[in-house]
């Protein structure tokens, strides 16, 4: 069983670490960004930021043909920094902010869950960061 295999995505997003920070965590931008690919869509998000938190997104396809709940209760939330959270099913993930100057670099690291080959799921995650990065990008507060 290939439970305790971490997986890390990573993306330099040109804003400053506040921007970034805010446009991860507000249920307003989550919904704008959290999708792999335009074919897909968050309708709901929810996030209760703080130790013992709960936080709950809906992915969709927008043709309504498939949609999951994603979600978790935080472990850790250091403002600008760190976001550790456990999903429902268990498995862990970490979040590490470092902001300088007008950049952040966000580095994501998963437990990888065994339904699905690793390296779709580093490809998913890495998708839906990806999209982030050019929402904070091109969004201005």
């Amino acid at each position: 069983m290939e439970t305790s295999k971490k997986v890390t995505v990573e993306a330099t997003i040109q804003a400053p670490v506040e921007k970034v920070w805010e446009y991860w965590t507000e249920p307003t931008h989550i919904k704008k960004w959290n999708s792999a690919s335009d074919d897909w869509h968050t309708p709901i998000a929810e996030n209760d930021l703080r130790v013992g938190g709960k936080f709950h997104s809906r992915m969709e396809a927008k043709d309504g043909s498939f949609g999951f709940d994603f979600g978790g209760i935080y472990d850790e939330v250091k403002l600008h920094e760190v976001i550790a959270y456990t999903l429902g099913d268990g498995r862990k993930v970490t979040i590490t902010f470092t902001g300088h100057d007008n950049e952040t670099k966000v580095i994501e690291t998963f437990d990888a869950e065994t339904e699905n080959p690793v390296e779709l799921q580093q490809q998913g995650w890495q998708a839906i960061l990806d999209n982030f990065k050019k929402y904070a990008e091109q969004t201005t507060i």
